[in-house]
């Protein structure tokens, strides 16, 4: 069974935002996560627990973004919650 994605308007702004070929591998990536949002062998997807216990994924994307995530298991939702470049990401939420 396959979850639904869904962007926050932040994410779907940043795809907005970038160049054309990257809109293109950002969005096939983010269609993988409707096959299986959970972390296995790839080494793409992470499981994070944040200051406060808040659990959150994320997607390194062609070594440039990262995109964040949640996963509602019992409605087959991810929802995107930011995509970032890959520097700024380790900057906001550190290099975990």
């Amino acid at each position: 069974m396959t979850f639904e994605v869904k962007l926050r308007n932040t994410a779907d702004a940043f795809i907005g935002s970038i160049p054309e070929k990257s809109r293109r591998i950002i969005r096939n990536a983010l269609q993988g996560l409707g096959e299986n949002p959970f972390p296995g062998s790839g080494g793409d997807k992470e499981r994070l627990v944040l200051r406060g216990g808040r659990e959150i994924y994320r997607l390194h994307v062609a070594r440039t973004y990262t995109a964040f995530y949640s996963v509602d298991d019992e409605n087959r939702i991810v929802r995107v919650h930011e995509i970032l470049p890959i520097e700024q990401a380790h900057k906001k939420y550190g290099r975990l």
